[in-house]
């Protein structure tokens, strides 16, 4: 949306003429003309810069009313007793009389109708809420448009939160003034990418974006990016004529912070510490103390979100709390001058340190879904904390532990890649716990072994192997003899998987270990046998594990059970079981975010579909994992073991459809996105959400928070 003028002079009020295009906010823009049509009292919130001002003068221009809108600019306002007087002089009111000016507002208004537009009330909040609130009861035909960064907490008023604009509209705002400043600028190849990370940068809000364009004429979009850590001191200089609170983009941030009690200023400086959404658990522990009681925390959040400093958002793992970057970096400069900026980072760190341990016990067991949808929503805390430990002089182990205790959702949940360059970054480092050192190398062994890069892995697994014995580590030489088994599965040496697999369940058995690798062992153990033509061995060692995920609530490893089940019933000739069991397999793999879970399932169920008869399917799911395979690892581990169905399948398809119509068939699987070829892979359409993993049957929900799991250890922790 785009338009240079936005009130007609013709039409009474005082709404100032626009100097420069509108950008963007179609859709705001229809539903706060909704809102003011269901309510007398809209108030829009957002933070400094976001562009409230703007959109409520137009919204304000297409509204239209009898006798007009009209602004009133109350930031140059200071004291409360003042605030009827800059309602009498926006009206344009003239009386010679004694009557207060709260009287002169009453009759005038009674019996008119008027929009009334209350510009930057922040600082006046109590006392414009009760003149606005009279003014509401007493005038029927007036109604209120309130803007500020906080609503007024008066009785019917209806609260229009702004957001940032979209990466669209912050793109083309940027382009507009740009051109406005240089003479032909334009978007095109040689600096969209800057300026589209540039508007990223800038969270999108338009008061920044705008002051970025303005500095064009002596740097160019890539320069400015480089400069941008420091964008407090790079983005001033607004027009002359702009509001003071709006000049530069610190002032206007700024301005906020002036309006916060001493508490809120603390609070907001301390959650500058967080990344990505957190949740009001995290802020008690992270930011209580030295100055603000954790029983206090509550209420300070609540103001802090009630000013638009934060905003609210629900996500799959519930509420959660958001701070735009540019509002962080400017309390992120008042925590570094109060110099707790180590401390808060340490406690940072300590919660996400507990949240991981906490989430890899409760792996195991029937909230998997939660957990996994948890870590996806903490994820960007979590490199942070990672970061932290991995730089700071003295934490390396904890580094270690951290990168090591997630080794769930590296694996399970899709982020093989990232996993490794955490861990690959942990064990380079030297630290004194022999203990963190192990786990992230047994760990970093299986996400290698995972990727098909075999070299790296049996390097990691034979460091952790000879670090456990040298420190007499029980457990972690049941992980590293458990994944240098997997190593030999992938690798085809199928007599020495057996053995080290064996072996491995035993000493899990004897330290009383049982988890989700526990189970993951004796799959891995199944396919061995399976490959070696003992069919009835591997399915009576599937089956064992079906019956302990159904006990214990574990759907991940579930998966991979069932599809050594199905690849049972596909070689036994009952390719209808088969794609029962691959279908679950798929299901819950694809729920997880599992890529390494989701390709093999699709890769035997394309030799079940040509076994079914329809070998066009069939090629068009072997492209599909063709395109799936790349984001994972070497495909189908290298092995020929693995190859065989593949092999068979393409065998089929090809001697049935022919090179030409094989290789075509291939080509349009291979242009499926994920979710396309998951759901075509399942017939039927619609994606699955992170977290919405099917239920065991006969376990009732849990809704309470990850508890230590039921097992005697209830998850690797100290491998």
């Amino acid at each position: 949306m785009r338009a240079s003028e936005c009130s007609d002079r013709s039409a009474p009020g005082n709404l100032p003429l626009e100097l420069n295009a509108f950008v963007g906010r179609t859709a705001e823009l229809a539903q706060l003309a909704e809102a003011l049509g269901q309510a007398r009292l809209v108030t829009v919130t957002g933070v400094g810069g976001v562009g409230k001002s703007r959109l409520a003068a137009r919204a304000a221009a297409h509204t239209r009313p009898r006798d007009g809108s009209w602004r009133v600019e109350l930031a140059s306002v200071r004291d409360p007793n003042l605030v009827a007087y800059a309602l009498v002089e926006a009206l344009a009111l003239t009386d010679q009389t004694s009557r207060p000016p709260r009287a002169l507002l009453l009759d005038h208004l009674g019996e008119r109708q008027l929009l009334l537009v209350v510009d930057g009330f922040e600082h006046l909040v109590d006392a414009c809420a009760a003149l606005l609130g009279e003014l509401l009861r007493h005038a029927p035909g007036l109604r209120v448009l309130a803007v500020g960064r906080r609503p007024l907490e008066v009785e019917g008023e209806l609260r229009f939160p702004l957001a940032p604009l979209p990466e669209r509209e912050a793109t083309e705002l940027f382009t507009d003034r740009a051109a406005a400043r240089v003479p032909g600028f334009a978007l095109d190849d040689g600096n969209r990418a800057d300026v589209l990370e540039l508007c990223r940068r800038l969270d999108g809000i338009p008061l920044a974006v705008e002051l970025a364009a303005g500095r064009l004429s002596a740097l160019s979009p890539g320069q400015l990016l480089s400069r941008l850590d420091d964008r407090f001191r790079l983005l001033t200089g607004g027009g002359r004529d702009a509001l003071p609170r709006h000049q530069t983009l610190r002032t206007a941030i700024g301005w906020s912070h002036e309006l916060c009690t001493p508490e809120e200023r603390l609070l907001w400086s301390r959650l500058s510490v967080f990344a990505g959404p957190f949740d009001l658990e995290a802020v008690e522990y992270v930011c209580s103390g030295a100055g603000l009681h954790a029983d206090n925390v509550l209420d300070v959040l609540g103001e802090l979100l009630a000013q638009s400093v934060l905003a609210r958002e629900e996500t799959a793992a519930g509420l959660r709390y958001r701070m735009l970057d540019t509002v962080r970096a400017y309390g992120a400069d008042w925590l570094v001058a109060a110099g707790d900026a180590s401390r808060l980072r340490r406690r940072h760190r300590d919660w996400y340190m507990g949240l991981a341990t906490w989430c890899e016990l409760d792996w195991f067991s029937p909230r998997q879904g939660e957990v996994a949808a948890r870590v996806e929503t903490e994820l960007p805390n979590l490199r942070c904390a990672l970061e932290y430990s991995l730089t700071e002089p003295g934490e390396t182990h904890l580094g270690q532990y951290l990168a090591g205790s997630l080794w769930f959702y590296w694996v399970g949940c899709g982020r093989l890649a990232e996993g490794r360059h955490w861990l690959e970054r942990g064990v380079e480092l030297d630290s004194d716990r022999d203990q963190s050192r192990l786990k992230a190398l047994w760990v970093l062994g299986y996400v290698a072994i995972l990727q098909g890069d075999m070299v790296p892995a049996l390097t990691a697994l034979q460091e952790c192997r000879e670090g456990a014995e040298r420190t007499d580590n029980p457990t972690a030489i049941a992980y590293a003899e458990h994944r240098t088994g997997c190593l030999a599965l992938v690798g085809d040496d199928m007599a020495r998987a057996e053995t080290l697999l064996r072996s491995a369940l035993d000493r899990y058995h004897a330290i009383g270990e049982l988890n989700s690798n526990v189970l993951m062992a004796q799959v891995e153990l199944a396919m061995a046998l399976a490959f070696r033509g003992d069919l009835p061995g591997a399915v009576r060692l599937c089956e064992d594990v079906r019956r302990v995920c159904e006990d214990h609530g574990e759907r991940w490893a579930l998966a991979y059970a069932l599809y050594v089940l199905a690849y049972e019933a596909q070689t036994a000739g009952d390719p209808g079981r088969a794609r029962e069991l691959l279908e679950q397999s798929l299901d819950i793999g694809h729920a997880f975010h599992d890529l390494l879970g989701t390709v093999l399932a699709i890769e035997l169920l394309a030799l079940v579909t040509e076994a079914e008869g329809d070998p066009a399917e069939a090629a068009l799911l072997q492209g599909a994992a063709a395109r799936l395979w790349p984001s994972v690892g070497l495909p189908l581990f290298g092995s020929a073991y693995y190859n065989v169905p593949h092999e068979r399948c393409e065998a089929g398809a090809r001697r049935r459809l022919g090179d030409e119509r094989y290789e075509e068939c291939v080509r349009a699987g291979s242009r499926l996105g994920r979710e396309a070829a998951v759901a075509r892979a399942l017939r039927r359409p619609g994606p699955r959400p992170l977290g919405a993993v099917p239920s065991p049957r006969g376990l009732p929900p849990d809704t309470r928070k990850p508890a230590v799991s039921p097992t005697s250890k209830g998850g690797e922790t100290t491998g």
